[in-house]
């Protein structure tokens, strides 16, 4: 009896312990679960202030872009630098009697000399930055390309083309190393946006003159999106394009600031302007003939063989008065198609396809604020433009104003 009865005692015990080591463990789970929920409560609840630091950040940036005391705000547009490895990275298509010496540096040396002759408010570079097939190493590639700006202390914006994630970094890569860049404007994409197609959509909101009634609404809105490099659609062949979920962000971003701007202070009727930045130009850029255009075109529209509906959205939207893009090196036409402006740059880097004795240019838009009767400034007036050719004299040409606001109230 005694025997049996240590042995039961004993397996009793061992139960005991088991029940009790099972307990252990479901209460050492619970607590582990109860603690990864509560980091990721506390996590999630730091996602929102984390989201809105950074959108102070981007304000905070932002700032500087601000009409001056002159009421106007200058934007230089510099499409397709192809830039490479500088100094070794030969230039393509010019005369026999530029070859010699001639590389990247030029293409540095001429932005220079655009954004001293022209003290641009911002520069803005439309894709194509580097080309990345020649490129030994994409990063440093894209910090000599945006050297100039970054030198002469001027803000400064880009998107990308369909060259540029052809060398050591991926397309995300890319823009995630534009956006680091001193005096960088860029953004990697919108904060708010759930999901958005490509690397690089995003707004930014030019203000009044300091000390205006009009300094702290913004009353030029400029919008930049990624246009994609090559289709993804197997049956679709060719050039990417603005896909839905873009249009989608864009239709948001407008809308807010159409309302914004005919709210209080200083109510406004109607949206205020906007230009439209991206590389590749949309089928519509296609519409035009020597007839109803202003500039040159000698070579074909190479856009996305499908029409994405992206001109069609900005003509619902009603506040983009002009699209400018790059991509077609040897056009540089503006055109007005159902009141808005497409408009090419023009070819602007020198290791890329061009056409000899045809001159690098770049284009330079101009907003002008309305002057008001008792002093001070208003909402936007007028928008022109004009290009310079990299000349001895930076020769301008093609100037043409793209968008006039009547006396009534009313945008043309």
């Amino acid at each position: 009896m005694t025997l049996l009865f240590k042995s039961y005692s004993s397996s009793e015990n061992d139960e005991k312990k088991k029940k009790k080591k099972r307990k252990s463990i479901i209460l050492n789970s619970n607590v582990g679960f109860l603690v990864v929920v509560l980091l990721i409560v506390f996590l999630s609840s730091l996602l929102p202030i984390c989201v809105l630091g950074e959108k102070r950040r981007q304000k905070e940036q932002q700032k500087n872009l601000r009409f001056g005391p002159n009421g106007e705000f200058k934007i230089l547009q510099v499409a397709d630098m192809h830039f490479a490895d500088g100094k070794s990275t030969p230039c393509l298509d010019v005369l026999s009697s530029q070859v010699k010496g001639c590389s990247d540096l030029n293409t540095s040396a001429f932005i220079h000399r655009m954004i001293l002759a022209e003290k641009p408010h911002l520069v803005v570079f439309t894709g194509d930055n580097i080309f990345g097939f020649d490129s030994t190493d994409a990063a440093k590639s894209l910090d000599a390309a945006f050297e100039p700006a970054i030198s002469l202390n001027i803000p400064w914006t880009a998107v990308l083309g369909n060259h540029d994630q052809e060398g050591t970094l991926s397309r995300e890569g890319v823009m995630k190393h534009i956006v680091g860049l001193k005096n960088s404007l860029s953004q990697l994409n919108p904060l708010d946006a759930e999901f958005i197609d490509g690397f690089g959509n995003y707004n930014l909101e030019v203000g009044g003159v300091p000390g205006s009634s009009f300094e702290n609404k913004s009353v030029l809105n400029l919008y930049f999106l990624d246009s994609g490099d090559y289709s993804t659609v197997p049956s679709i062949p060719g050039y990417g394009w603005i896909k839905a979920s873009q249009q989608f962000w864009f239709q948001r971003t407008s809308t807010k600031l159409r309302r914004e701007y005919e709210n209080k202070p200083q109510r406004q009727k109607g949206a205020a302007p906007g230009l439209a930045y991206f590389h590749i130009p949309l089928p519509e850029f296609a519409s035009f003939d020597s007839s109803n255009f202003t500039g040159v075109k000698q070579e074909g529209i190479s856009s996305a063989s499908v029409n994405s509906g992206f001109f069609t959205t900005m003509v619902e939207a009603g506040d983009v008065k002009v699209v400018f893009t790059g991509h077609d090196h040897v056009n540089d036409f503006c055109g007005e198609l159902t009141g808005i402006h497409l408009c090419y740059a023009g070819g602007f880097g020198y290791h890329a396809y061009g056409k000899a004795g045809w001159a690098r240019r770049a284009r330079v838009v101009v907003a002008t604020l309305e002057k008001l009767e008792k002093g001070g400034w208003g909402g936007v007036k007028s928008i022109k433009t004009w290009k310079r050719l990299d000349d001895k004299h930076l020769t301008a040409i093609d100037s043409q104003a793209l968008w006039i606001k009547r006396s009534s109230g009313k945008a043309s």
